[in-house]
């Protein structure tokens, strides 16, 4: 709706992940940096980290539109508590593969030949393993092991892990001590100051023909900023519901109260209190919204949408898991059914012989 108010060309505040609309941000561009520094070393670990909302799988996306096909094959996966053997069927899924059976050998030989494969071909493969917060340690080490392939001292797979701040607790454990030495670069994603969300609003706007209008002044953006955080996905929500404030008001121009406002209408809404809170919190009054309200009230908006995010990735790799492991059976149904059917042929034209003998 406002997209055609507006003379957009498209929507600027998606909140998917959209490499074309990366920004990079002091820290954004240093994230993206030790990604890249990671695939220049050919080995080892890279972590990142960051909150919900902070831009870690935008910034993933945009390490892939870089990637020279060439010479790199990626996948990426979202992870739930998920054990170590499943964890090997999730990667082989990732990449395509379908093992000769299912038992932890063959996996692991099936991988091993894939690596081998794209490593006559010149290629190396990495995995991005998102939500890595929830691996459990045993998946972890699997991880570990599986950069173990080697041809020549050169590794045959890499992985970056990325995950929300909590995982740098998991890496803590003392069971971990190995992983951790491999691990050759972690940066922490914070979010964006408020110079930068005033630039991350217009550069993403820019991306979709905006030609200042609407007009943003700079009380609007410092109180954007305030809102939001400087979390990348909390300003779109905010400047999503606020572009289309101004354009049911017929507004060319956003100022500090029609932030105010859309604040306000954000903080009536009715959210899910906090845990161990009682039922639900209770709708403020329009105008008399406190900061930390909204942000409160963005905060558990990222973090339902990032759930559902994060369950439509999860269930999507399951099921692209559970269609190579029924492609393998029927596999198996074939060639035991061929070779009935072959033995059956067989001892009917061994009977016959016999018969003829007779």
């Amino acid at each position: 709706m406002f997209e055609d108010f507006y003379n957009l060309t498209g929507s600027p505040f998606k909140l998917g992940p959209d490499h074309r609309f990366f920004f990079p941000s002091r820290n954004h561009d240093k994230a993206l940096s030790y990604l890249r520094y990671g695939l220049q070393q050919d080995e080892g670990f890279i972590v990142v980290t960051g909150d919900i909302g902070a831009g870690k799988t935008t910034l993933v996306s945009q390490l892939f539109a870089e990637l020279d096909r060439k010479r790199f094959l990626a996948a990426q996966i979202v992870t739930s508590n998920i054990d170590a053997d499943d964890v090997i069927r999730m990667i082989l899924s990732a990449f395509g593969v379908t093992p000769r059976t299912t038992d932890k050998a063959g996996l692991l030989r099936a991988f091993e030949s894939f690596l081998l494969s794209q490593y006559r071909a010149g290629r190396r493969v990495l995995l991005v393993v998102d939500e890595a917060q929830n691996l459990p340690l045993q998946t972890i080490e699997e991880l570990r092991m599986l950069s173990n392939f080697t041809v020549e001292g050169g590794s045959l797979f890499q992985s970056f892990l990325v995950g929300q701040p909590q995982f740098k607790d998991v890496l803590a454990d003392p069971a971990l001590e190995q992983f951790r030495q491999r691990v050759i670069a972690s940066y922490h994603l914070g979010p964006l100051s408020e110079e930068e969300t005033a630039e991350y609003v217009r550069h993403r706007l820019r991306l979709v023909g905006w030609n200042d209008d609407p007009a943003i002044d700079a009380e609007a953006f410092a109180l954007i900023h305030r809102h939001s955080g400087g979390i990348p996905r909390r300003i779109n929500t905010l400047c999503s519901r606020l572009l289309l404030f101004g354009a049911l008001e017929g507004l060319h121009a956003i100022d500090a109260p029609a932030v105010e406002a859309v604040v306000a209408d954000l903080s009536t809404e009715v959210t899910e209190a906090p845990a161990g809170g009682a039922g639900r919190r209770a709708a403020a009054p329009a105008g008399t919204a406190a900061s930390g309200d909204v942000a409160a009230l963005l905060a558990s908006l990222d973090e339902r949408l990032g759930r559902l995010e994060r369950l439509t990735e999860t269930v999507n790799s399951h099921d692209r898991t559970l269609r190579h492991l029924l492609e393998t059976a029927m596999g198996y149904l074939a060639v035991n059914a061929a070779g009935t059917a072959w033995n059956g042929s067989a001892a009917g034209i061994a009977r016959e012989a016999d018969d003829d003998r007779t």
